[in-house]
C-alpha cells in the first residue's frame, strides 16, 4: 500500500511541475504542425494510392513519433531527477524515511508514478497523432498498439536510467546525462544503419552495441517498424537501408526480453545506490 501511495503522490507532484505545462505546449505544437504536414502530403499525392505516398506518410509519421519520444524523454528525464534527488537535497526524504517506510518502497513508488506518467503521456499523444494521420490521409499503421507500447517502454527505460542517476548526482545533472545518452544512442543507431547500407560490418556493430548498452534506440526502431505499411518493404527495400526513420525488421522477443532485464537491473542498481546514499 505504501508503494501505491507514494506513486500517487509522485503523480500529483509531476502534475504540479512546470515541466508538465512545457510538455503540453510542445506536444500541441508538434501535433498541429504534423496535421498541416500530412494535409500537404494528401494534397500532393491525392491520397495514399501509390508507393511514394505511402513511404512519405510512413516517414513523416515516424519523424513525428520520434519528436514525441524526444519530448517524452526530455520530460521524464527532468522529472526523474528532481523527484528523488530533489527530495534528498530538500530534506523531504529524511523526514519521510524517519517513519517506518523502507527506502525500497519510496524508490518503487516514485518509479511506478513516473512510469504511469511517462507511459500515459506517450500513449495519449501517440494515439492523437495516429488519429490526425487517419483524418488527413486515411493511413492507419498495421500494428499501432505494438508501436505505442514500444514507445512507452522506451520512456520507461530512460526514466529508470534517470532515477538511477538521481541517486548519485544532482537533479539537473542526472537529467542532462540521461538525455545526452538517449541522443548519443540514437546517433550511434544511425551510424550503424549507415554501416548496414554500406555493408561495413565494423560500422554496423556500432549500432548493435549501443542498442545493447541502452535499449532506447532498439525499442524506437521496433516502434518504427510497427507504424509503417508492410508493403513498403517489398516495393522500396533499398530505401530502408540506412534510413533513420524507416525500419526493415521488427523486434525479436529476445531483444524485448533483454530490455525488460536491463530495466530490472538498472532499477535494482538504483535501489542499491539509494540504500547507500547519505540523507
Amino acid at each position: 500500500m505504501t508503494v501505491l501511495t507514494i506513486a500517487a503522490l509522485t503523480l500529483q507532484e509531476a502534475a504540479r511541475r512546470k515541466v508538465l505545462r512545457s510538455l503540453a505546449v510542445l506536444t500541441v505544437l508538434l501535433l498541429s504542425l504534423s496535421g498541416w504536414g500530412f494535409s500537404r502530403i494528401d494534397a500532393e499525392f491525392g491520397g495514399l494510392t501509390s508507393g511514394e505516398a505511402l513511404i512519405a506518410a510512413a516517414t513523416v509519421l515516424n519523424l513525428v513519433m520520434f519528436g514525441l519520444s524526444l519530448i517524452a524523454a526530455l520530460g521524464t528525464a527532468f522529472l526523474a531527477g528532481p523527484t528523488l534527488a530533489g527530495d534528498i537535497e530538500s530534506g523531504t526524504a529524511l523526514a519521510m524515511l524517519a517513519r517506518p517506510v523502507r527506502r525500497s518502497s519510496v524508490l518503487l513508488g516514485k518509479w511506478l508514478g513516473l512510469v504511469t506518467f511517462g507511459g500515459g503521456f506517450v500513449v495519449l499523444a501517440g494515439l492523437a497523432q495516429l488519429v490526425i494521420v487517419r483524418a488527413t490521409t486515411g493511413y492507419w499503421p498495421p500494428r499501432p498498439v505494438s508501436g505505442l507500447a514500444l514507445l512507452a517502454f522506451q520512456t520507461v527505460v530512460l526514466l529508470t536510467l534517470g532515477l538511477l542517476l538521481s541517486t548519485a548526482i544532482s537533479p539537473m545533472a542526472s537529467g542532462i546525462v540521461a538525455v545526452g545518452l538517449f541522443g548519443s544512442t540514437w546517433v550511434a543507431g544511425v551510424v550503424g544503419g549507415v554501416g548496414v547500407a554500406l555493408d561495413n560490418e565494423s560500422v554496423a556493430q556500432v549500432g548493435t552495441v549501443s542498442r545493447m548498452l541502452l535499449p532506447t534506440d532498439g525499442l524506437w526502431r521496433g516502434a518504427m517498424n510497427a507504424f509503417q505499411d508492410p508493403s513498403l518493404l517489398l516495393q522500396f527495400n533499398e530505401a530502408f537501408k540506412g534510413h533513420p526513420f524507416l525500419s526493415a525488421t521488427p523486434l525479436s522477443g529476445v531483444y524485448i526480453g533483454w530490455s525488460v532485464l536491463w530495466t530490472a537491473l538498472v532499477l535494482g542498481l538504483a535501489g542499491l545506490s539509494f540504500q547507500r546514499r547519505d540523507l
